[in-house]
């Protein structure tokens, strides 16, 4: 069993942080960019996109995936697991779906932080916009996205099962469908177990990290 969950972890894992990352990459600057817009049509645009990304199943937007990048565009390969073009469409399958709760958190998060009496101040005494946005504004602001980065990490670890399903790809999402297919309880006990251990212990990074971002929370 151990050796079974030790092959595949890194596949998981692999899968995982690329899908994290694009999330990131596009969650984070599209609530940021809402919250700075607000009320504009890319404000409403952007909240609806991530509305449609929050109610998306994974496993229907990984066949989309396939459909449409796959099999009608040729540019990367619809299943299976191996260089980083097999890693494309799952990771941003995933990611999509987790970078929509993300943009709507960075932008209440955004919005509630640009009301703040010290933001004021720092524009009161000539500070540039954009300095006290990135400066002041975002880094307070990220305490509740970077807590969604823990939750959303879990859920990725989770979704893995469908979505690893959908495009065979090796991983335990795939290890813990063949033993329950199999019936083989003891192989999905533990995977399960193991999936348990590391969704705690990604919290318990968060929760390390938030020392890092508010120095509040490290002198308290």
């Amino acid at each position: 069993m151990s050796t079974e969950i030790g092959e595949n972890v890194g596949s998981t894992a692999q899968l995982a942080v690329a899908s994290m990352a694009v999330a990131v990459a596009i969650g984070v600057p599209l609530g940021l960019m809402a919250a700075l817009f607000r009320s504009s049509w890319f404000d409403a645009g952007s909240m609806i996109v991530a509305l449609l990304g929050v109610s998306m199943p994974s496993f229907w937007l990984g066949l989309l995936m396939i459909v449409t990048f796959s099999l009608h565009l040729g540019w990367f390969p619809a299943t299976g697991g191996g260089d980083l073009w097999h890693l494309v469409l799952p990771a941003v399958t995933l990611g999509m779906i987790a970078s929509a709760i993300i943009a709507r958190l960075t932008r209440s998060s955004m919005l509630e932080v640009l009301g703040q009496d010290y933001v004021r101040t720092a524009r009161a005494k000539g500070l540039a916009w954009w300095g006290v946005v990135v400066r002041h504004a975002l880094k307070n602001a990220l305490i509740p996205v970077i807590t969604i980065f823990g939750l959303q990490f879990g859920n990725l670890l989770a979704g893995a099962v469908i979505v690893e399903t959908v495009f065979s790809r090796p991983g335990l999402g795939r290890l813990i469908v063949g033993g329950i297919l199999a019936k083989d309880f003891p192989l999905v006990q533990g995977t399960v177990l193991f999936v348990a251990t590391a969704y705690v212990l990604i919290n318990v990074l968060v929760d390390i990290t938030y020392a890092f971002v508010d120095p509040r929370i490290r002198f308290g």
